[in-house]
């Protein structure tokens, strides 16, 4: 398979590294409907990334539901900076909800809670604040710094341990609410997470979990508050975020779409950059001069969604 105009291969730097990448790159595909993005993360089987091909091809080829609403709320993600750099950055996001990310390798949590008051500061007490530490916690861990970070009015913590057991566990320890973000894989996670009474809100991503319909689905079916959370997309993967986020009956936090900051560069002019906190319920066209990854990646690119269709 070769590149053609219904095909576009992406790759722009990080300015912030995830997931140990240091560069976000990924496939555009277009249909009757639009465009779709198709962006699992390297280390993803075939199997794994046919969810995220049947998420692109629905965006391309189908559409979406209706919306319900024509903006969406989203937060700012604080990165592990310093409290300095952490309470600038929402002073500049225009945005009321702050997700912090806490419990980085080599810092402590003394580190966690200078990051986090400073951002309470500059939200202001009307503001809402959210941590996210990845699962890096132990269940004891986890007791221990959301009862200290707590004292800053935590709105929840997301994935603050790593097994949905130990999710149920801290669940009966603290009373931050928890919210399960990497404990969702498959479609089958939040109905696991529910039965368990492992968090009080699930984190639903479009492209893991195979589309934006599949996502109502799943929403439907485990009854958990939903927020709707970006795999660190371009403009033309967040729009099938906020058009999941429009879709849903009822969206009691702001979602985790506003990430398009993270990536240095974005396959539009027209991008899904927030304004006074909420992104607009729209498609994104891109541009092709934009999409200009080398031979080399524009290969594997292509090879790897060669393997996710014959995997589907």
């Amino acid at each position: 398979m070769t590149a053609s105009g219904d095909v576009l291969v992406f790759d722009f730097p990080m300015r912030v590294r995830f997931r140990g990448q240091d560069r976000r790159t990924g496939v555009l595909l277009r249909g009757a409907a639009g465009w779709g993005e198709f962006s699992p993360f390297p280390d993803y089987d075939a199997a794994t990334c046919a969810r995220w091909l049947a998420a692109a091809r629905e965006a391309a080829d189908l559409g979406w539901p209706a919306p319900l609403r024509d903006s969406v709320p989203v937060n700012t993600t604080v990165p592990a900076v310093d409290p300095d750099r952490a309470a600038e950055l929402v002073r500049g996001s225009g945005c009321s909800t702050a997700k912090v990310k806490v419990a980085e390798r080599g810092q402590s949590l003394a580190d966690d809670v200078a990051r986090v008051e400073a951002v309470r500061d500059a939200i202001g007490p009307e503001g809402k604040v959210r941590v996210d530490a990845n699962g890096a916690w132990t269940v004891d861990e986890a007791v221990t710094a959301l009862t200290a970070l707590d004292a800053f009015d935590l709105e929840y913590a997301e994935q603050p341990v790593r097994s949905l057991d130990d999710m149920a566990a801290l669940r009966r320890r603290v009373d931050v609410r928890l919210a399960a973000d990497e404990s969702v894989r498959t479609a089958d996670d939040p109905l696991r997470i529910a039965g368990l009474h492992a968090a009080d809100i699930v984190v639903l991503k479009v492209q893991p979990l195979g589309g934006v319909r599949r996502c109502l689905e799943v929403a439907e079916s485990c009854g958990l508050p939903v927020v709707v959370s970006s795999a660190v997309e371009t403009s033309v993967g967040l729009a099938a975020g906020v058009a999941l986020a429009a879709a849903l009956p009822e969206l009691p936090f702001a979602c985790g779409l506003g990430t398009l900051p993270l990536i240095d560069g974005d396959v539009s002019d027209d991008s899904l950059v927030p304004v006074d906190g909420a992104l607009p319920v729209r498609r994104v066209e891109p541009r092709a001069d934009r999409c200009t990854a080398d031979p080399a990646t524009t290969v594997e690119w292509l090879d790897r969604m060669e393997a996710a269709d014959r995997a589907a």
